[in-house]
């Protein structure tokens, strides 16, 4: 055993999940050494070497791997909760004696309070922590649950809808800042694929789960399942998942308050409570902000920013379309249950989950191939400077084809289902929207993630908030723009809307580090860009 891990051993990082220990590949040198040692990088197997500035995480990749899918898996929630209130539509409405336009209107009242309230938690997150942040968001989700599965009136439908998604929304925007407090950008692409995996399973389980609920048990029975589910995450996070917030616990060798721990890392320090802890302050980088709810609308005022989150969110208008026509498609064309139709859901789901193994590589391998040839070396778990790379080329040299790729499987969705194709054609289709589709917001996430690394949670939240509101306007105008001219002519409609505006991202390629700049230089004049924010 080294001396660094020797040393490590004693430090008492804020909740550290106790998986495996970090390999040597993982930490510095022997303190004694004066030259940088030489090092194996465990993601690509070549050797660098090391600099004198601390790790960017004291975590090991497992236990990076293991926190970002906990955070992943509870960002589930949201569009779990918008999906699997889809099937049970018919049923809410019969019982409560009120039109199926009403309930279909709490739909659109969530999504927009799905796209608002991240807003608010986000930037309290970056200020004060991650975990506060989650404790808040699960209280209120498990009270709006239980009113839910208990009320009676469209009146507190639509009122506990709207709690039940401010309680869900920011979990997705704290699932994208813990992948940004842990993963440096050479590795973001691959990471931001795990915290992406929860949110693209919720849209694909959310129909399935509730058709069988609602035909089974009932749907107020949707919403003690949901109260449940929200239940066990808060047990899984105040146990297992430690503070990350780079603001807090910097590189994670910062404990955070007793309170702020969790339950196995408050465990672990009265243990070693007799050990002394070496913690390195100089890698916390404090906010000398207040939470400002607004903080996300200075995003959307950038120049780049408002083009890359604009962009993103007209592609996610077009998916949510394809979500929101798909099952009243194939119950006209097919005649399938709920069941069925949500089983159709599925390829969708599937595609989506597949990005980590094809846009994430793609956009982790072209970061490494920009670095080598401006002479910068990846020096693993060591942060990299954004001003000395290109890094919107970067991001879009990848995102721009899947864009385009992803156009085609609209298109070809859009005309399977106009033709009346086999089934399996229409899942194929589906399968690869998901998969196109999902590569190219992902990666425009990943690029404003980049732009905004000291607060991630408030820029994730931002390209929520356009998301969600050109998402709603897209579930409203679908159905009806559907049915005056066809599921073919829409999906040829989606595409021509985004090939239209895709030369804006070629835009953002060309001036995006210009406009970067003269926005580092509008809010700090007298100061040059950190090199390991």
């Amino acid at each position: 055993m080294t001396q660094d891990q020797e040393k490590e051993d004693s430090i008492a990082p804020s909740g550290v999940i106790p998986l495996a220990k970090p390999t040597d590949h993982s930490q510095g040198a022997h303190s004694s050494e004066k030259e940088d040692p030489i090092v194996e990088d465990v993601e690509t197997g070549n050797q660098t070497q090391q600099c004198d500035e601390p790790p960017y995480s004291v975590f090991s990749h497992r236990e990076k791997a293991t926190m970002i899918l906990i955070a992943s898996f509870t960002a589930v929630i949201s569009p779990l909760s918008g999906a699997i209130y889809l099937p049970a539509i018919p049923s809410i409405a019969r019982d409560l004696s009120i039109s199926t336009s009403l309930v279909n209107l709490t739909v659109t009242t969530y999504l927009v309070l799905q796209g608002v309230a991240p807003s608010f938690i986000a930037n309290f997150s970056d200020v004060y922590g991650r975990r506060p942040a989650y404790m808040i968001c699960c209280i209120i989700y498990l009270a709006a649950n239980i009113g839910l599965a208990s009320q009676n009136t469209f009146a507190a439908l639509i009122t506990l809808r709207c709690l039940q998604s401010c309680g869900s929304s920011a979990t997705v925007a704290l699932g994208s800042a813990v992948a940004a407090d842990l993963a440096t950008r050479a590795e973001r692409g691959k990471y931001l694929g795990y915290a992406a995996m929860g949110i693209t399973l919720g849209p694909a389980l959310g129909p399935v789960i509730g058709g069988l609920i609602d035909q089974y048990l009932g749907w107020r029975s949707i919403f003690w399942f949901l109260a449940i589910l929200s239940g066990v995450l808060f047990i899984i996070l105040f146990i297992f998942l430690p503070e990350t917030c780079r603001n807090v616990v910097g590189n994670g060798s910062v404990p955070s308050p007793w309170w702020n721990m969790s339950l196995l890392g408050y465990i672990k320090q009265r243990r070693q409570r007799n050990q002394k802890a070496e913690a390195d302050n100089g890698t916390i980088k404090p906010s000398r902000k207040r939470p400002n709810p607004f903080a996300s609308l200075k995003i959307l005022a950038e120049k780049e920013g408002c083009i890359t989150l604009g962009f993103g969110s007209i592609m996610y208008g077009g998916y949510y379309m394809l979500l929101t026509t798909l099952s009243s498609e194939l119950s006209s064309r097919f005649g399938f249950s709920s069941v069925i139709i949500g089983l159709c859901y599925l390829p969708l789901g599937v595609g989506s989950l597949l990005y980590r193994h094809t846009g994430g590589f793609l956009l982790d391998w072209n970061f490494r191939r920009h670095s080598r040839a401006t002479g910068i070396v990846i020096t693993h778990n060591r942060q990299q400077d954004v001003a000395a790379l290109p890094i919107e080329k970067i991001r879009l040299e990848i995102s721009l084809p899947f864009v385009y790729l992803a156009c085609l499987a609209i298109v070809a969705y859009g005309w399977t289902m106009q033709t009346k194709a086999p089934l399996v054609g229409i899942e194929i289709s589906l399968f690869f929207c998901g998969l196109l589709i999902g590569a190219a917001v992902n990666g425009l996430n990943t690029l404003i993630v980049d732009t905004h690394v000291n607060m991630p949670a408030t820029a994730v939240a931002a390209n929520n908030l356009c998301r969600c509101l050109v998402g709603a306007a897209a579930a409203a105008i679908g159905g009806p723009l559907t049915g005056r001219i066809g599921i073919g002519w829409t999906s040829v409609f989606i595409v021509g809307v985004v090939i239209f505006l895709s030369p804006l991202l070629w835009l953002v390629m060309a001036k995006g580090p210009t406009w970067r700049q003269a926005e580092k230089n509008k809010e700090n004049p007298n100061t040059e860009d950190d090199a390991c924010r």
